[in-house]
């Protein structure tokens, strides 16, 4: 049984029976993700096995209560991957991956792995070996759709048209196209994937604002655009509005639950954050992959405003009580 065929007062009713008041919000792929305020509320949810009725399955959100940083360390060069999340496991790391570039047609790995830690808030510094490493917000590129050419969601979880990222008409590849350049999301002469697309731009900045924020994709969205001159407005009227537009407080020590419906389709890429990030966390300065593997790396030296400790100062950790759970419907008659 569908989720959608199924009576959201009904759902409401069987979930606030269970673990109390959540707040749940239907998601794009069909699932419902909801985000309760107490371990014991995640603890009370994960143990549920059916709503009144419906089977369902209850697991962990895959990205929700995971947040990533950047470090960097020469020294960390020649260790692989897999060496330095076992290394770095016992601090909370659960997944590394290098930054690499690529130069006359090699790939080379550089000094600035990201690192996923199993909470939502980043420390400080970890400790590899010997060594005190400052860690930094990982900020991404946005996310271009292979296949309709759009931001925000992968080829793969595409419902959109084949549409050519140089010339913009549907139907065909951009591998032998030799049309000329039209970008699907701007309408400008150049091609979708440039650099120099306002919407990439300002898709960028949307990322930039959610993370350096700590509030949802769509509430980073808003802002963003609130602040972005339109035809018929000055840079002094949206200088205004930005001034008076209250900051988002955001609820602490929040979990979040996604229900959803067990299929091929628990294999498909997460939805933007919706709310999942402690305002508390650490004040460190973001960082993007690309402002990363555009540097020269031999020479490179992080940026830091914070004060220095002291050496036998302890590392500060992040114990956060956020878990991430998934519901699967039943599809069995």
């Amino acid at each position: 049984m569908k989720l959608s065929m199924v009576s959201p007062f009904l759902v409401e009713k069987a979930i606030t029976g269970s673990v109390g008041h959540v707040k749940s919000t239907k998601i794009r792929s069909g699932d419902l993700l909801v985000e309760v305020e107490s371990p014991k509320q995640a603890k009370e949810i994960s143990r549920i096995k059916a709503l009144s009725t419906i089977p369902v399955i209850v697991k962990p959100h895959a990205t929700l209560n995971s947040s990533k940083g950047v470090i960097s360390c020469g020294e960390l060069l020649n260790e692989s991957e897999e060496k330095i999340t076992e290394e770095l496991k016992s601090q909370g790391v659960i997944h590394v991956r290098r930054i690499t570039i690529r130069r006359d047609g090699q790939l080379l790995n550089t000094k600035h792995p990201i690192l996923t830690f199993d909470s939502n808030k980043l420390p400080e510094h970890i400790k590899a070996g010997y060594m005190r490493l400052s860690v930094r917000t990982y900020i991404p590129n946005p996310l271009r759709c292979f296949k309709c050419q759009r931001f925000g969601h992968s080829k793969t979880s595409c419902r959109g048209t084949l549409t050519c990222a140089r010339c913009a008409e549907v139907g065909h590849e951009s591998t032998d196209c030799t049309r000329t350049e039209k970008c699907v999301n701007c309408k400008g002469e150049h091609t979708s994937f440039s650099r120099n697309c306002f919407a990439w731009k300002q898709e960028n900045e949307i990322i930039t604002t959610k993370i350096k924020k700590q509030i949802s994709y769509q509430e980073a969205r808003t802002l963003v655009k609130s602040q972005t001159p339109t035809p018929g407005n000055s840079y002094v009227s949206v200088a205004k509005k930005s001034i008076s537009a209250p900051s988002a407080e955001r609820n602490k020590d929040i979990a979040t639950v996604s229900i959803s419906k067990p299929s091929d389709s628990t294999t498909r890429s997460s939805p933007p954050i919706t709310n999942s990030l402690n305002s508390s966390s650490p004040s460190v300065a973001p960082v993007s992959e690309e402002a990363l593997a555009s540097t020269d790396f031999t020479d490179f030296k992080p940026v830091s405003n914070r004060k220095k400790l002291k050496k036998n100062s302890p590392i500060k950790t992040n114990n956060t009580i956020s878990e991430k759970i998934s519901i699967l419907h039943d599809l069995s008659p």
